[in-house]
């Protein structure tokens, strides 16, 4: 960024000074900087080196009629599009997601999930493709079976010529590769779930170019909202990057009580369970076979520290996401930003790192912060239908 344009930043947003409703907020340079940071957007796409047919359209439409078809549960009633639904932004809208009274958690939107490393809200899997797996084989949700599923792809023609497709082979023997090759497929689609450009995104791409009258369109709540995001809240040190999330996992004062006598011990229980999993990017099923996508997975370390934390989602098309936490714990982004306005650091789990402390914001601030949380959403254009026939496309 040129002096001169830095300079105009840092003095003030005048251009269009007579426009109703223009906001003309002082933005230094070393704020620039911070907010170049959250972009741009979207990002390029994701590839997986783990998983072979990622990224490939054949795949693609294989995923997404798997990703729709209810034959993969048990009972033939449930689908992955059961629970991620996607006008509710692909998540169900629930404080708990159906099937998982054992765990009372609720669903996860899939926005941008390609983007991730860990998976699920204990980071119990390390690509997509195992994350993908594990609720169609798990009886509290889909109640399927590795012969269930590779049953259905060599039984069904339709199904079969998508497979051969995407794989350049028939349904093979093996039945838990053929599970691992269907998850791969749904992995390959969820990776298109990006979600659209926002408010926010214009107004950080005028900012960085120095695009004085673009900028001062954003809404001054929203950048008042972003200043405290940025300042007294801190909350860019977990929430950063472009999806707004480190991606790691965090102890931030949600209870993790399920019921009396029994606790989510949240990302300590995930480890364990990803490095007993035979489908983590150490084991046999990963198509990386230089290891270095694995990095992660093998350097982990199980902490008693990780008790009760879990996963910092992206705030990308928050608005409409809710209910919010882990476990659906409260309904509005009022509610979010008022628990981080008055959380007690007695809730925080006492071996860990403090992430958070309670902010003491204004109503007016609290409000500020949640017009700009608003502003990270956008109506998503809507999507192609999904290919019905196999040789279409």
């Amino acid at each position: 960024m040129s002096r001169w344009r830095a300079l105009l930043l840092v003095v003030t947003l005048l251009v269009g000074a007579g426009a109703e409703g223009w906001a003309h907020l002082q933005w230094p340079e070393d704020e620039v900087r911070a907010i170049r940071a959250h972009g741009p957007w979207p990002p390029p796409a994701p590839v997986d080196p783990s998983n072979r047919v990622s990224g490939d359209p054949a795949a693609i439409a294989l995923g997404e009629r798997l990703f729709n078809d209810a034959r993969l549960s048990g009972a033939g009633t449930m689908s992955c599009a059961s629970c991620h639904q996607a006008e509710r932004n692909w998540s169900d809208g629930r404080a708990r997601a159906r099937g998982r009274a054992g765990l009372d958690r609720r669903t996860p939107s899939l926005w941008n999930v390609g983007q991730g490393h860990w998976f699920g809200w204990d980071g119990a899997a390390d690509s997509l493709w195992a994350q993908s797996l594990r609720p169609i084989i798990d009886p509290l949700e889909m109640a399927g079976s590795t012969g269930h599923v590779a049953a259905l792809l060599r039984g069904d023609p339709t199904l079969g010529c998508f497979y051969r497709r995407a794989f350049g082979t028939a349904p093979g023997s093996d039945d838990e590769a053929l599970l691992v090759d269907a998850a791969k497929a749904l992995a390959a689609f969820q990776e298109t779930l990006v979600s659209p450009r926002t408010a926010f995104d214009d107004f950080r791409d005028a900012l960085v170019a120095g695009d004085l009258a673009a900028a001062a369109r954003y809404p001054a709540a929203a950048q008042r909202g972003l200043k405290i995001f940025m300042g007294a809240g801190n909350c860019n040190a977990c929430h950063f990057g472009p999806r707004f999330t480190n991606g790691e996992f965090g102890d931030v004062g949600i209870p993790f009580f399920v019921r009396p006598g029994e606790v989510d011990s949240g990302r300590l229980g995930g480890l364990a369970k990803l490095m007993a999993s035979p489908f983590n990017r150490l084991g046999p099923y990963s198509d990386d076979k230089s290891g270095a996508s694995a990095l992660r997975t093998r350097h982990v370390q199980r902490l008693h520290a990780n008790f009760g934390e879990f996963r910092v989602p992206g705030l990308r098309q928050l608005g409409d996401t809710g209910p919010y936490m882990h476990n659906g714990h409260l309904a509005t982004l009022q509610d979010v930003v008022r628990h981080y306005s008055k959380v007690s650091p007695d809730r925080l789990h006492s071996d860990g790192v403090p992430l958070v402390r309670p902010l003491g914001l204004s109503a007016d601030d609290q409000a500020d912060l949640v017009a700009f949380l608003r502003s990270l959403a956008a109506d998503p254009p809507p999507r192609p239908p999904p290919l019905t026939e196999c040789g279409a496309g």
